[in-house]
């Protein structure tokens, strides 16, 4: 048998060689590939490190930088200016709003929106207090913290996971909230009572061998903290009424430990799974301030005179030799002329805009759908989830239909703090969103004071909600892409369209995450950077 299986290697050794003899190496690197035995261009560019297109580049070459306008001010194409800039690219960044960033908004005091409902809010937030109305956290392998790094940016960490948050399922009966770790420790430790009981009965004996058996036993006795009789019956896993403190005062275990049936029929444990999903997993970061100091820190490093707010693209033309991009801004029709585009509006919103990219890249456009989510920032007079609950950052997970509750991770022991009282999507989202500003609060208040009591209505000072479906030029919180963002259907969007090119989180495996918009903008750059060096 090895030596039926070596034939073909050695057989295509051979050819290759000959290949390489009348070819020359290109030949044979390119029929290596066709093979399956070296990686395609396509899977080369994948593997390969980003490498930052640099003023060096064009010395090599003999070549010079292009000017390019790039469409759309958000994380995307700031990050395209950012990094075309670092070659000498003359770019102009337009932006539709009066603020550059895109999803990425932080809400100061101060802030001013009109929803397309034409709900008008001002944010009443004192100094020093502010909610982040999109992207909110960073998971620690995501090429985010690398760009803060590189523009300055400080980070903190962001409690993503707080073993003394809540969770409620009111739908379930639930009549009171449980504590996370409360609620893991009655889970863990009844599944892992009926795990250990079947293998100690034998059920497990086709599966297992003695020794797996034995091991696979000392696991579940720790993991769901069993008794000599491999029964649950609670523990200090589950927390205290009265916690351990000094000589005489040994601590109060948590009584009533509900039955497994009750625990099961509670639904807590689907809330586990989040924590171990690879973008949601602790430690995660939140840069200091707000997360609007990236696009604050990538705008002052392309240099504010290039990016032009207030600038609401109407048409795209290609023009066969350079690209051409008409806006309003001021009450005034404009246009720039470039050599190329980098297109990096939500798909939603480019769909709109007339051009002459083809039927292709319209239809792809199309194909990808806007979803819903909103948040409420709720600013109380005082920190009561610390001082009361002890509750330091973190989620509070519910059936309710404000879904997650967020507890600010920053100004801790402070005298004010800012809840997200909601963070919800789709249909919930949908259905606050109809609402007044004040309705949503008021909708909101009384979902809270069903978990945490009468202080989350008495100390509320004021309130702001943001809805993505609902904000102009934007008009979605993230996007649906229909087979991933590599289907068929996406190649127009994938591939430059005449002398356009297209970038956006959407065109990423992390829609929703700004390490998509990140890396679909080095991709971008990529490309068009070794477009002008071939030119």
């Amino acid at each position: 048998m090895a030596q039926l299986q070596s034939r073909p290697a050695a057989s295509r050794r051979s050819f290759l060689r000959s290949v390489g003899l009348t070819g020359g190496a290109g030949a044979m690197f390119a029929t290596m590939g066709a093979l399956g035995l070296a990686p395609t261009a396509q899977a080369a560019q994948r593997e390969q490190p980003y490498r930052a297109p640099g003023p060096g580049d064009f010395t090599l070459t003999g070549r010079a930088a292009a000017k390019v306008v790039v469409v759309g001010g958000g994380i995307a194409g700031l990050t395209a200016a950012y990094e075309l800039g670092k070659a000498g690219y003359d770019c102009t960044v337009l932006e539709a709003r009066d603020r550059a960033g895109g999803r990425n908004f932080t809400v100061r005091g101060g802030d001013t929106t009109v929803d397309l409902y034409g709900n008008r809010q001002t944010a009443r937030f004192t100094a020093g207090q502010y909610m982040n109305a999109g992207p909110a956290r960073i998971p620690q392998w995501m090429v985010t913290l690398d760009y803060c790094r590189e523009l300055g940016v400080p980070v903190e960490v962001f409690t993503n996971s707080n073993a003394d948050a809540y969770l409620y399922n009111e739908s379930a009966g639930m009549t009171a909230p449980v504590r996370y770790r409360t609620a893991k420790a009655d889970v863990y430790g009844y599944v892992s009572e009926l795990l250990a009981k079947a293998t100690d009965k034998g059920a497990l004996d086709a599966e297992l061998t003695s020794a797996d058996r034995e091991r696979l036993m000392e696991f579940l006795k720790d993991w769901g903290e069993l008794g000599d009789t491999l029964t649950y019956e609670g523990g200090e896993r589950r927390g205290y009424s009265v916690v351990p403190a000094a000589a005489g005062t040994p601590g109060v275990l948590l009584g009533d430990v509900p039955a497994a049936s009750e625990v099961f029929a509670s639904g807590i444990g689907r809330y586990f799974s989040f924590e171990f999903g690879f973008d949601q997993a602790m430690l995660m970061f939140q840069p200091v301030g707000g997360m609007d100091r990236i696009p604050r820190a990538l705008t002052k490093a392309i240099g504010a005179h290039r990016v032009r707010t207030g600038a609401a693209v109407t048409k795209i033309t290609d023009t066969g030799g350079g690209v051409t991009v008409t806006y309003t801004q001021g009450g005034r029709t404009r246009a720039v002329d470039a050599d190329y585009c980098v297109a990096a509006l939500p798909p939603n919103i480019l769909a709109k805009i007339p051009h002459n990219l083809g039927s292709g890249v319209q239809s792809a456009l199309e194909a990808i759908t806007p979803s819903s989510a909103g948040k409420i920032g709720l600013e109380y007079r005082s920190r009561w989830w610390e001082l009361d609950h002890r509750i330091y950052g973190g989620i509070t997970e519910t059936d309710l239909d404000v879904t997650h509750i967020w507890h600010p991770s920053y100004g801790f022991h402070g005298e004010r703090g800012v809840v997200i009282g909601y963070y919800n999507y789709g249909t919930d989202a949908d259905a606050y969103a109809q609402l007044t500003p004040k309705e949503r609060e008021r909708r909101a208040v009384a979902a809270g004071v069903k978990i945490y009591g009468d202080a989350y209505r008495t100390e509320l000072a004021s309130s702001f909600s943001h809805h993505w479906r609902q904000t102009p030029h934007l008009e979605a919180a993230w996007h649906s892409t229909p087979g991933g963002p590599d289907h068929v259907r996406y190649r127009p969007l994938n591939e430059p369209a005449g002398r356009v090119h297209f970038a956006g989180d959407w065109l990423s495996y992390t829609d929703a995450w700004q390490h998509g918009a990140f890396t679909s903008a080095r991709r971008a750059v990529t490309a068009l950077h070794a477009r002008v060096l071939s030119s």
